[in-house]
């Protein structure tokens, strides 16, 4: 292996090459003892990995035994001199500063070695407080968490799934309750499953395997003709009858087509959910199960085109989840927490209830109020100048959570927002469409009724964080405010 750690000294740091180190002594924080006075939060980051100290400079081991640092053999660093020859940061903060301003100057030096691996001292410290405040804690404090959450959860070491499972009440705020609440609702799940997904021809066969079971056990010892099976009308399979398991079945055939239809089409660009691999195909069928289970559960509304794609995020996130337990069971998890995420929205998916007060078309004109109170002018040009009415846009960002106008890491990141917001998912959703017409705003000023209605129909790639912050400063929602001209 020819990686390079980092040996910090009072006025100078370099970096030497391992072989030369005892292979029995471990590098750990304890070496800059009486060296560095470092932050305790930069220690906790990195507590084992020295090299990582360099502000994302992530030491990895690769078999072909190359070093994946960003530093050559040999190379010498700079001196660190932050507040005078032989000081070290007075503070946290200051050490941040330093060594943000330090590798900053060193990367405008030199882009091409160092652009793509530049990662904020900030950012590493921020998401590992974040870790700290859910795996430590006994009981979750829920409205630290949502103001955690809004801010934007790390991708991987299974934060983001324990987070939504909380924020979406799946969990209790006690972490004494999580093993408990966990196993009742994946049992319950599995009972669903073997009631209301399996084959009739299945059910069938259970009964008929547990009747012979009991006749032989009645029967053990008396010789005689094999008796002819009755087959109830019920389990008839050209009963029509409303009881009749084999009516249910094939009355859901094709809500079950649709739907591995849509799967099919779900975020074809990720192996995840697309191809013909046994680990494709396994989600796919983990996704049909949970909405088509959804459906027989819900038969008002049933399957909805596009409740995949509601659906995907969800799986993905809990699916990879690195506890393997959470990961193996994230089909029974990703149901309950679907039903829960959709019973904000659940009338949206109704068209009977399209014009109640709960319904796509009283959210949509509240939509339509909230650019009024924050921007006039554009509520007015989109109004009566292009007359392009929020239906013919916003149908789908609301009643599919956006996850159809932006790709699936951006699209993880505003639900951390959504899910966090005290207010419910739909108070939230409504100011991020209302941002995200903002942000177009000059273009939108600009454009006549077919270039507008194609931007808003292919809402183009922006800056996720800036997004979000416009929608958090808008004002507050006024559902009740005139629309007249």
């Amino acid at each position: 292996m020819n990686h390079f750690f980092l040996l910090v000294e009072p006025l100078q740091t370099k970096f030497i090459n391992p072989s030369r180190l005892s292979h029995r002594h471990s590098l750990s924080a304890t070496m800059f003892e009486g060296k560095l006075n470092l932050p305790e939060k930069a220690c906790r980051a990195f507590p084992d990995r020295l090299g990582s100290l360099a502000a994302g400079f992530d030491i990895k081991d690769d078999r072909s035994g190359k070093s994946d640092s960003a530093f050559e053999s040999g190379e010498e660093l700079e001196i660190l001199k932050p507040n005078g020859p032989g000081s070290a940061p007075e503070s946290e903060d200051d050490y941040v500063e330093m060594m943000e301003e330090h590798f900053e100057s060193r990367v405008r030096r030199n882009p091409k070695k160092y652009g793509s691996r530049l990662v904020s001292v900030k950012e590493v410290i921020a998401a590992d407080d974040k870790r700290s405040d859910l795996e430590y804690e006994k009981e979750i404090n829920l409205e630290k968490l949502q103001r955690i959450a809004d801010t934007g959860l790390p991708d991987g070491g299974g934060l983001r799934a324990t987070a939504w499972k909380l924020l979406l009440g799946y969990l209790p705020s006690c972490r004494d309750l999580w093993e408990k609440e966990l196993t009742e609702n994946r049992q319950k799940y599995l009972k669903l499953k073997e009631e209301l997904l399996l084959r009739p021809s299945e059910i069938t066969r259970i009964k008929d395997e547990v009747s012979n079971y009991n006749d032989q056990n009645a029967d053990n010892d008396v010789d005689g003709p094999l008796r002819r099976q009755e087959i109830s009308q019920e389990d008839h399979p050209l009963s029509s009858g409303k009881a009749s398991v084999w009516h249910q079945y094939f009355q859901h055939i094709e809500i079950a087509e649709q739907i591995d239809r849509d799967l099919q089409r779900t975020h074809p660009d990720m192996k995840f959910f697309s191809g013909d691999a046994a680990f494709s195909r396994k989600n796919r069928e983990a996704m049909r199960n949970i909405l088509l289970l959804f459906a027989k559960l819900n038969p008002v509304i049933r399957y909805v085109q596009g409740m995949n794609e509601v659906l995907a995020p969800m799986y993905y996130v809990f699916s990879t989840d690195p506890d393997e337990q959470n990961a193996e069971n994230a089909e029974a998890d990703s149901f309950s927490c679907f039903v829960r995420l959709l019973s904000d929205s659940v009338d949206h998916f109704c068209q009977q209830l399209d014009n109640s007060s709960g319904g796509i078309l009283s959210t949509l004109s509240h939509l339509a109020e909230l650019l009024k109170a924050n921007d006039e002018e554009l509520w007015r040009h989109l109004e009566y100048t292009n007359e392009i009415k929020p239906q013919f846009y916003a149908f789908r960002w609301i009643t599919l959570l956006l996850t159809q106008e932006f790709n699936l890491q951006p699209i993880l990141r505003i639900w951390d927002t959504l899910l966090s917001n005290p207010f419910g998912i739909q108070h939230m959703l409504l100011r991020v469409c209302c941002a995200m017409l903002l942000c177009m705003k000059n273009r939108l000023l600009s454009g006549d009724f077919v270039a507008n209605l194609q931007l808003l129909q292919h809402y183009p790639d922006v800056n996720i964080e800036h997004l979000l912050q416009v929608a958090r400063d808008l004002s507050p929602d006024t559902s009740s405010c005139s629309l007249s001209p």
